[in-house]
């Protein structure tokens, strides 16, 4: 279960440090810069300790559909980036295969 909790925080440094790269405003604002390269430390420090007990390809599925799904919302609301249908439609099957994977793969450590 540690495994799951390590893959859920380095979703969410990865997502907080994509998703500050705009505000980073090409590592010229120190404050977001530094932030960005926290998160991506942290993301793969803590990806290494998922890595002990689930299988690579499932958690890179799981990081980049979480990751893909929540840095759209966070760039929809906090940059009013425009979601056309297709782009909703798309994220969805992205998150559809997540579940999938989850609930139905023998391939997933539980």
């Amino acid at each position: 279960m540690n495994s799951w909790i390590f893959l859920g925080i380095a979703i969410t440094c990865e997502v907080v440090a994509t998703s500050l790269l705009k505000a980073s405003d090409e590592f010229s604002k120190l404050i977001p810069s530094l932030i960005v390269v926290a998160g991506y430390v942290g993301a793969f420090y803590f990806l290494s300790l998922a890595l002990k007990t689930i299988p690579v390809g499932i958690a890179y599925a799981v990081w980049a559909g979480l990751g893909i799904a929540a840095v759209a919302a966070i760039s929809w609301l906090v940059y009013g980036q425009k979601l056309d249908f297709p782009a909703i439609v798309g994220i969805l099957f992205i998150l559809a295969g997540v579940i999938v994977l989850n609930l139905f793969s023998k391939a997933v450590a539980h």
